[in-house]
């Protein structure tokens, strides 16, 4: 059966059809009104962008749903979890001070910020999840604790998975720092001694200290490697690779069952919107934002996050794509403009297994507000 996805189109011609104004009406469209309750304790989850990043979800967006959600009579707070790699959101504390630094503040959102594994991201509970890779998975106990989840996530490239989208949100967004560890385990960096030119880029921003710089080239301990895929994003000259058919792939899959484990006990009680504007190649995990790939497109609501990605990564693809990007390839309409920016990765990986899990389908119906 498919899946019911609505669109608001990024133009606006007139006051009337501004995307604030807009917005509010796309909530009561996709029955999100009908989902939230009177006193419930509502989590808004999304990303707050990491230091330096400035394309993260307009606080101006944030509180209009917020808004929403108080007119129902609900209790919303704003939620993150805390990162495994060692930047501005390791911790509470600084992950608190990096949102309040974005525009994510009560004054401006209309909600508290609570982050959502405590404060070092060890709060966490075990979910028990049908998976061929895990039993269990760990969930941040703000998120579980939660009677109903708003999922705002901004769709972008992935230096690993492709893409992210609703599906990462709800899967690395929710996962304490050991469920992240558990995630990203798989992944088994290694260096392209050739391109490599000894400059520690990789070996500053690893959160492990497993990278030495010996002979003029970076060498990483497998032992120390969180599998963070810090070093890949940091290095400039591609000199680090991962299998991709394996590593990347099976990453994917890990996330399709966190992404289970962390809403399994909370069926029609989760509603998603998918932010299709400042569509960059890298996730906001990065303490930059390149140029966007296509134009922006408009924001997407559901009650399927499978259907909702699967539906932001067709609206992206009928885009023209931009060629003063970081996009190689796939510039026409039609084209796979993820694949043009990773064209080892295979997105599609987290969507078919979601699928498979029910989480969600692929099919949907796409309707205009």
């Amino acid at each position: 059966m498919s899946s019911k996805v609505f669109i608001l189109e990024r133009r606006a011609t007139s006051p009337r059809k501004s995307i604030q104004v807009r917005l509010g009406k796309l909530f009561d469209r996709a029955g999100f009104n009908e989902i939230i309750k009177k006193g419930d304790l509502v989590a808004v989850k999304l990303h707050f962008g990491e230091r330096g990043l400035t394309t993260y979800i307009n606080p101006v967006f944030v509180r209009i749903i917020v808004d929403k959600l108080i007119s129902l009579g609900s209790k919303p707070f704003l939620t993150d979890t805390n990162t495994l790699y060692i930047e501005a959101r390791h911790n509470a504390v600084e992950h608190l001070q990096t949102a309040i630094l974005h525009g994510f503040t009560y004054a401006t959102a209309g909600a508290p910020v609570i982050i959502a594994d405590g404060l070092r991201g060890h709060s966490s509970r075990d979910v028990a999840v049908p998976g061929r890779h895990f039993r269990t998975v760990k969930i941040a106990q703000g998120i579980l604790d939660a009677d109903s989840i708003v999922f705002l996530s901004h769709v972008k490239g992935h230096i690993i998975t492709g893409m992210g989208g609703a599906i990462k949100n709800l899967s690395m967004g929710c996962s304490s720092r050991a469920g992240k560890h558990m995630l990203h385990a798989c992944i088994n960096p290694g260096i392209i001694t050739e391109k490599c030119r000894g400059d520690a880029h990789c070996q500053k921003h690893c959160p492990a200290d497993c990278i030495t710089i010996e002979n003029n080239a970076a060498f990483i301990d497998e032992k120390l490697c969180l599998g963070c895929g810090e070093c890949i994003a940091a290095c400039p000259h591609d000199a680090i690779k991962i299998d991709w058919n394996n590593d990347g792939e099976l990453l994917q899959e890990k996330m399709a069952e966190f992404a289970l484990g962390a809403i399994q006990d909370k069926k029609n009680k989760c509603c998603f919107f998918n932010f299709l504007m400042d569509i960059t190649p890298h996730c906001d995990c990065h303490s930059w934002s390149d140029s966007f790939i296509v134009p922006d497109i408009g924001i997407l609501a559901s009650t399927d996050p499978v259907a909702i990605d699967q539906a932001s990564i067709d609206l992206i693809n009928r885009q023209q794509g931009n060629v003063d990007s970081k996009l190689q390839g796939n510039y026409l309409p039609g084209e796979d403009k993820f694949a043009g920016v990773y064209p080892n990765c295979n997105y599609s990986v987290q969507l078919r297994y979601s699928e498979e899990l029910g989480l969600g389908s692929r099919s949907y119906e796409l309707t205009e507000l």
